[in-house]
């Protein structure tokens, strides 16, 4: 018995010496993890002829104090996967083998070109990931307002990125912080605007940069290290799962993890497809002497239109003069843009139609018989955006090939050419940003027609800006149904709630006190600017569209600092913005009487 008793003593401070060292290298890791981020800072992005012993030092101690502290994580708190476990030990076993190296090649000056180096600096860089998605994962259970948090992560990675973006090396010339922190904030809210010529200015590192900000605002920071956070952890608290519902558009509590994958995985899926397809469309010419620039362009390209932020890696973009008549391009930018531009909840969506309806196709193949069964429901928001995308599509096409008959359309010689330039002025406008034509020399009604579409924007949900699809859908349903004399909304054989459409007007007023007084401040600060160009840019600065009549380059640095809260906002969304900073009442236990107002 006297054994027994010590036996399960021993155990008891075995297990607590366990998590007291665990606790210790989590937070020693996390420590040494900042200091090892502001070090790659420096290594990376500044001109340095030696490479000292100090930097492999850094890497060192963080690679071992991360892998100590994640295997006592999977000592201590194993997953119910099988599959998870040996993931994380074959993940261990690579971390031992780079702490290896690490420590073999200590006393070595570091070589640039050496792959393995630059795989222990990514492995690096991925680990940081885990231990800032770790921290932040723990913050979700101190009961933070979820659009507060939302807010404040845009915030936070852009401020990171204007500061990555002022490093010697990722410029040609340097640039200031207002126009560092105008680009970083255009590429986390995925607008496209730029004070610079990126292809001119930004180096490969800048670049590349510039790419990493592009895909973390495309998607959303929370849902990165949501995701990180996830795997690191091996699992959700039921505060982070309430807190994460909403960002990972899950309908259940216990589905927030599956559905934060299917966003990450549908994205770099159609991201790698994309960048095949524009690889294929591609020819050697002066542009891509080499594949290698071919692929880096393809990567780029796909990745800047599927989030709708509109950057592209040469000079004029794709109205460059080896890239202005390639309408397969063309055609897989345009596809690329809509796909992220409806939404990952609707490209969702299909993909349960069509799974659903490809296995009864493959039973009945197979099998020889026919299976009865009740058909899949679309959401009406699916088809609502369905139905506002085509339909916004056609119109623009049509009113751009109107307009423009004359003017951008009489260069083109075939008509397939004109069509496809029709149908990408309808498809970018509405948050890409990407013009294959002279957009300084449009007409004024074309103007107009581009200042509606960016105001609309894409759908909910989705890498793009605007007021969304929906809201503006919304908005005109009320109107008809006021019109016929209705007293609710409807469509589709379905009622639209009150809140739904409340929530729309809201955010209609909300866009337009917002965008008409920058309006005004910019006139007022930019008098000698056209004002019909200045409130172009503030349209696409909100709708996060990216496109400019060709004066965004010659702005004062107080206009672009308004332009930089303008393109804030409309990332964010205006209503999450004011719901951040006002108290929500949960309920209201009274009436008051109604009395009519008189409105005409």
């Amino acid at each position: 018995m006297a054994l027994r008793r010590l036996y399960h003593r021993y155990q008891r401070f075995k297990i607590k010496l366990l998590h007291s060292l665990h606790n210790f290298f989590e937070q020693f890791s996390l420590y040494v993890g900042l200091v090892t981020a502001v070090v790659m800072a420096y290594d990376l992005g500044f001109r340095h002829v030696s490479k000292p012993v100090f930097f492999s030092s850094v890497y060192l101690l963080f690679l071992s104090t991360f892998t100590v502290a994640f295997a006592l994580r999977t000592l201590l708190f194993p997953s119910k996967s099988n599959l998870s476990n040996a993931l994380r030990l074959l993940l261990i076993i690579v971390l031992l083998f780079v702490c290896g190296y690490k420590f073999n090649h200590l006393k070595h000056a570091f070589a640039p070109h050496s792959w393995m180096n630059v795989g222990s600096l990514a492995i690096c860089g991925f680990l940081l990931l885990f231990d800032i998605s770790r921290k932040v994962l723990s913050l979700y259970s101190q009961r933070f307002n979820p659009a507060l948090s939302f807010i404040l992560s845009f915030l936070l990675l852009a401020l990171i990125g204007a500061g990555l973006l002022m490093l010697p090396r990722a410029t040609v010339h340097g640039l200031s912080f207002v126009d560092a922190l105008f680009t970083s904030v255009s590429a986390v809210c995925v607008t496209g605007l730029s004070t610079v010529d990126v292809a001119v200015e930004f180096t490969r590192l800048g670049k590349i940069i510039l790419l990493i900000l592009i895909q973390l605002g495309g998607l959303g920071m929370l849902s990165f290290t949501s995701f990180f956070g996830y795997l690191y952890q091996g699992g959700f608290s039921i505060e982070n799962q309430l807190f994460l519902k909403d960002i990972a558009t899950s309908d259940r509590i216990g589905d927030v993890f599956r559905s934060l994958f299917k966003i990450i995985f549908i994205t770099l899926f159609i991201e790698l497809v994309g960048a095949l397809f524009i690889y294929l469309t591609l020819d050697t010419t002066d542009l891509f002497a080499t594949n290698g620039q071919r692929l880096r362009f393809a990567v780029f390209h796909s990745i800047s239109a599927f989030c709708n932020a509109g950057f592209s890696s040469v000079p004029n973009g794709l109205y460059n003069e080896y890239l202005r008549q390639n309408t397969s391009l063309h055609w897989v930018l345009i596809v690329l843009v809509i796909m992220g531009g409806i939404g990952f909840s609707i490209i969702n969506d299909f993909y349960l139609y069509l799974k659903h309806y490809g296995r009864q196709l493959y039973l009945w193949i197979r099998y020889g018989l026919k299976v009865q069964h009740m058909s899949r429901s679309v959401s009406i928001n699916t088809r609502l955006v369905m139905v506002m995308t085509a339909l916004l599509l056609l119109v623009g096409t049509l009113a751009f090939w109107w307009s423009e008959s004359n003017g951008a359309l009489a260069n083109e010689t075939s008509t397939f050419g004109k069509i496809t330039m029709a149908f990408f002025a309808s498809t970018a406008p509405r948050s890409a940003g990407f013009t294959t034509f002279d957009i300084g020399q449009i007409y004024p009604a074309t103007v107009l027609i581009f200042l509606l579409l960016m105001w609309i924007g894409a759908a909910p949900g989705s890498t793009g800006g605007g007021i969304k699809v929906t809201t503006f859908a919304v908005a005109l349903l009320n109107v008809l149904s006021l019109a016929q004399g209705k007293d609710r909304v409807e469509v589709m054989k379905r009622r639209i709630p009150s809140e739904s459409v409340r929530r729309a007007f809201a955010v209609i007023t909300l866009s337009l006190l917002i965008i008409g007084p920058a309006i005004l401040i910019i006139t007022i600060l930019e008098p000698e600017k056209p004002l019909i160009g200045l409130a172009f840019e503030c349209f696409s600065a909100f709708g996060t569209a990216g496109m400019t009549l060709n004066l965004t380059p010659f702005l004062g640095d107080v206009t672009k600092l308004v332009l930089v809260v303008l393109m804030f906002v409309g990332r964010i969304g205006t209503f999450t913005l004011f719901v951040a900073f006002v108290r929500r009442v949960k309920a209201l236990n009274y009436q008051y009487p109604n009395e009519n107002v008189f409105i005409n």
